[in-house]
């Protein structure tokens, strides 16, 4: 009889709280390898694609304690690939990346704060060639696990960067605004 009212309840309740607490863990490292930062622009009003092949990341995210974690992205300029050789080293030139003067880009969180169903709002200051600028984004986290998947978007504006100098400051050759995506994912301690 103590058994059922006093044992049995226990032991279902640490069944149930187990899961609970394996998702509250910290997300500290990143898998590189299934991780991803792409970008999307217009060229000549056509859709062009590419992305980064190197990048570090600093991760440190509770999803109970979201105000207290942090990221932060280190992208090697110089990793780009844009689908062609000879643009990848067009735009490592001075008039675009300026990548031996500008060897990286960067991200630092400012401010995590949750949105509901696992959607965060990102706040932070990215630095590209010696610029920086305040962004905001919307990350959604999708628990798989000891893992985490960290999606999300955000636009910024080449000019704001002097990303495309000299002939290329034109907005109808490459438009201005760029889109950024990335994908994350990440392990628990």
């Amino acid at each position: 009889m103590i058994f059922q009212r006093i044992v049995l309840p226990l032991l279902l309740g640490g069944m149930l709280a187990a899961p609970l607490a394996a998702q509250a863990a910290a997300y500290t490292v990143i898998q590189q390898d299934k991780s991803n930062i792409a970008f999307g622009y217009k060229q000549m009003g056509v859709g062009m694609q590419g992305h980064f092949k190197k990048f570090s990341a600093a991760l440190n995210f509770d999803p109970a304690k979201p105000a207290t974690s942090k990221a932060e992205l280190t992208v090697d300029i110089a990793s780009i690939d844009t689908g062609s050789a000879e643009a990848n080293d067009q735009v490592s030139d001075k008039d675009w990346f300026n990548t031996k003067q500008y060897p990286t880009a960067r991200f630092v969180s400012g401010a995590i704060k949750p949105l509901g169903g696992n959607r965060f709002q990102v706040d932070g200051k990215l630095t590209i060639k010696g610029r920086t600028q305040a962004v905001s984004t919307v990350a959604t986290m999708t628990p798989q696990g000891a893992m985490a998947a960290f999606d999300g978007a955000f636009a910024i504006k080449r000019a704001d960067f002097a990303i495309g100098e000299g002939d290329w400051k034109d907005f109808g050759t490459v438009a201005n605004d760029i889109q950024i995506k990335f994908h994350l994912l990440a392990r628990a301690k």
